[in-house]
């Protein structure tokens, strides 16, 4: 495969593993966005449960409140009955004030009971609504994870076809030369070769040596820039490009070397004349 071939096929490379990496990564990304959901169904759980506990707890207290007034009535029925048999006003008296804390404590008794089942009642209603809050959030939680599934099933479908054409791709690459590839791929988000043009590498924008630049221009072997590991391929632009070879660059010194002449020459008579001053 001549060098245009190799660089055609790597550029066609990127393209499949930059479209495969993409779809991996929202793969593994697609159930961390349910999270956020099923901590709220969570919390709504729990919350029920505290509440439900508390419920039980006030039914319970409700429960015990009805007792006690059936005690208390009971209790002051049969001081009644007493009373109609008794003939002492001694006992009468005690008889009397035992009906007296009865219906004290029936009195009490029902007022309680009626703020219990108050309670129970306002509890019964919360845990109602929060039921059905539950209910729908389980339901678009549900929703939603189908929806997820099924878009990860076409995206591991894409996969498996991206897979196949990558594997057309790679059997000419060079085994070192496609490691490399992919690695750059991966971590340069999808660049991993890149144009040079006028001497500047177009992945990291670094100017890169005149001999190296050359080299890519050549187009001989596969060149990796010395900045930012991208492989390197000439591309002919609109703008003039600075390419110098070995006899220019001895030209330039010479320039560079005549001008320090020069200026040494004027601070040369720069020091004779203030000595004739």
């Amino acid at each position: 495969m001549t060098m245009d071939g190799v660089f055609d096929t790597l550029r066609t490379l990127q393209d499949v593993l930059t479209e495969k990496i993409s779809l991996e990564n929202e793969v593994r990304e697609s159930p961390k966005a349910l999270e956020s959901q099923e901590d709220v169904l969570e919390h709504y759980k729990k919350n029920f449960i505290e509440k439900n506990r508390d419920y039980e707890k006030a039914r319970n207290a409700n429960a015990e409140y009805i007792n006690q007034i059936f005690e208390a009535e009971k209790s002051r029925e049969e001081a009644e009955k007493k009373m109609e048999l008794l003939t002492s006003a001694r006992e009468s008296e005690a008889l009397q004030k035992e009906i007296t804390v009865a219906k004290e404590k029936e009195t009490q008794s029902r007022k309680a009971h009626q703020r219990e089942e108050k309670y129970v009642a306002e509890l019964k209603t919360e845990m109602d609504e929060m039921h059905n809050n539950i209910a729908l959030q389980e339901k678009e939680l549900a929703e939603r994870k189908s929806k997820i599934n099924l878009e990860i099933a076409e995206k591991n479908q894409r996969i498996g076809e991206l897979n196949a054409q990558e594997q057309e791709l790679i059997p000419d690459l060079d085994p070192d030369v496609l490691f490399k590839f992919e690695r750059i791929v991966k971590n340069k988000m999808g660049k991993g070769i890149v144009a040079i043009h006028g001497g500047v590498c177009t992945g990291c924008y670094m100017v890169l040596p005149v001999q190296f630049a050359n080299e890519v221009r050549a187009g001989e072997d596969v060149i990796f820039c010395p900045y930012c590991s991208r492989i390197l391929f000439y591309e002919e632009t609109d703008d003039k490009e600075n390419f110098f070879d070995d006899a220019d660059l001895g030209s330039l010194v010479d320039i560079d070397d005549m001008d320090e002449d020069e200026e040494d020459e004027e601070e040369e008579e720069d020091i004779n004349i203030d000595f004739e001053d």
